[in-house]
Formats: structure tokens, sequence, C-alpha cells
């Protein structure tokens, strides 16, 4: 139960619902429709994405722990960022 506390202390619980809610919906998207154009899934993502990276690399961990951090960023698209910010313990 702490650690649910915990949890819900480092991200707002609607940002934690939206999320969880959006995440089955997202896990297949490609970002893309079918004429090329850029979704809102894949911006949401780009910018999920973008703010991860940025923290991490603002982060003075060691160079193995950010190079970890950032490929559970790039190999889980959507669900990647959001495991960063719930559980990377960043300052």
């Amino acid at each position: 139960m702490n650690k649910l506390l915990s949890l819900t202390n480092r991200l707002p619980a609607v940002a934690m619902l939206f999320s969880l809610a959006l995440a089955p919906l997202l896990g297949g998207c490609s970002g893309r429709s079918s004429n090329g154009n850029i979704t809102i899934a894949g911006i949401i993502y780009l910018l999920l994405a973008v703010l991860a990276v940025v923290s991490l690399i603002k982060q003075d961990w060691s160079i193995g722990k950010k190079i970890i951090w950032g490929l559970v960023i790039w190999f889980f698209p959507f669900l990647g960022s959001i495991i960063y910010f719930l559980f990377s313990g960043r300052k």
C-alpha cells in the first residue's frame, strides 16, 4: 500500500488514470494514419518520449543507469515513458 501511495505522489492521479485508460488503445498504434499524417496518439507518444529523454539526460546518474532507462524508453514505445516517470526515482 505504501508503494501505491508513493506512486500517486510522483504522478497526479488524473494523468495516471488517463495513461492507463489509453495504454490498450495505443499499444498497436503506429502513430501514423493510412495517408502518412501523424495521429493524436503519435503526438502524445512523441511528447512523452521527448520529455522522458530530456529528463533522463538531466539526471546525475551513471552512464549505465542512463543507458538502461534509455533502452526502456526506446523498446517500450508508449509505456516505456510512463514506466520511466513512475519508477525511475528521479529528483
